[in-house]
């Protein structure tokens, strides 16, 4: 459905994409991440026809974004950012005016504009000015009017920016239905929404694409999980005889207000599960278990990996050889 091929973007001396490629098929929902500045909303918009590459090729269902930029348009519903709303507008009469300039046929208009209401919950502020609604029905506007012409391909630019919990939620579950009939590109801040709606990531860094696969094999690429121990217990037979159990294996201790202890403890993601062996030695002390939790590597982490600076790496790793606990 999508093919991008050493796509490339120059503002002046600057390389908002050096060339990057991938391709998504027909169907496939797309969690494209990326630090402010990647490049993410550059390749959107080429995409979208709202910009031309410096060099490379984009295709889009088979059209050039450049040489047939019309027809990519019309197999298109884009979300940009900045949600493209008239606020003194009624939700019913813009929707009607998009399904007009986008050549849905008049005898169809109606049938396409109440379907995008009832997907995006739309059906008690249809007769409302835009301007009177809450930010999460303007978000649901946005996405009405991005599909209402029945697209093959949905492009959405940070959808849930600056909604409340609530709304995040309630648009992250829309997005999940339309997945279900649209080729989706879903760029976003927010990880959670990717690892619930996405069948694949795609992780830009700096103008380039640094990791390109499923949630699951990119989660399973990080080294190693860690296991939380928090008790109360004496600190110096503690260490002890954590490190007898576990020799060889970085255990980081740290004091917490209440005087209990809480322990990380790194494990490789291919060992044997070590928590009813640490059960064990608690319950042989007779020390009191708060807590025993295995800290299972998340796309965050994967995240963070790709994209961190080198000097922010280190500060992380200094902090965990200090004895302080380094969260991501």
């Amino acid at each position: 459905m999508i093919e991008v091929e050493r796509l490339r973007k120059d503002y002046g001396m600057a390389h908002a994409l050096k060339g990057i490629s991938f391709r998504v098929q027909r169907g496939e929902v797309i969690g494209f991440l990326g630090p402010n500045g990647a490049g993410k909303s550059t390749t959107m918009k080429i995409l979208t026809c709202f910009l031309l590459p410096t060099s490379g090729r984009a295709t889009v269902d088979g059209f050039d974004v450049v040489e047939h930029s019309l027809k990519v348009r019309s197999r298109i519903g884009y979300l940009p950012e900045s949600t493209p709303l008239y606020g003194e507008m009624r939700v019913d009469d813009y929707l009607r005016f998009c399904a007009e300039i986008r050549g849905v046929p008049i005898l169809k208009r109606g049938v396409a504009i109440d379907r995008a209401v009832e997907l995006c919950g739309l059906r008690r502020v249809t007769g409302k000015n835009i301007v009177e609604l809450s930010k999460g029905y303007r978000q649901r506007v946005g996405l009405a009017q991005a599909i209402v012409h029945e697209p093959e391909v949905l492009i959405l630019d940070e959808p849930t920016s600056g909604l409340d919990p609530n709304q995040i939620i309630e648009v992250r579950h829309l997005i999940e239905r339309l997945g279900q009939e649209h080729t989706v590109i879903l760029s976003t801040h927010y990880l959670q929404e990717v690892e619930k709606s996405a069948s694949r990531v795609i992780v830009i860094h700096q103008g380039e694409i640094v990791a390109d696969d499923t949630r699951d094999n990119l989660v399973a690429s990080m080294p190693a999980s860690v296991i939380t121990v928090h008790v109360r217990a004496p600190l110096e037979a503690l260490q002890r005889q954590f490190h007898e159990l576990l020799p060889g294996r970085k255990v980081v201790i740290e004091t917490l207000a209440d005087d209990s202890l809480r322990l990380r403890v790194e494990v490789g993601t291919g060992t044997a599960p070590l928590e009813e062996s640490i059960a064990r030695l608690v319950v042989k002390n007779n020390w009191s278990l708060l807590e025993l939790l295995r800290e299972r590597p998340s796309l965050e982490d994967v995240f963070r990996k790709l994209t961190m600076p080198p000097t922010a790496a280190n500060n992380d790793a200094a902090a965990a050889g200090t004895g302080e606990v380094a969260r991501a």
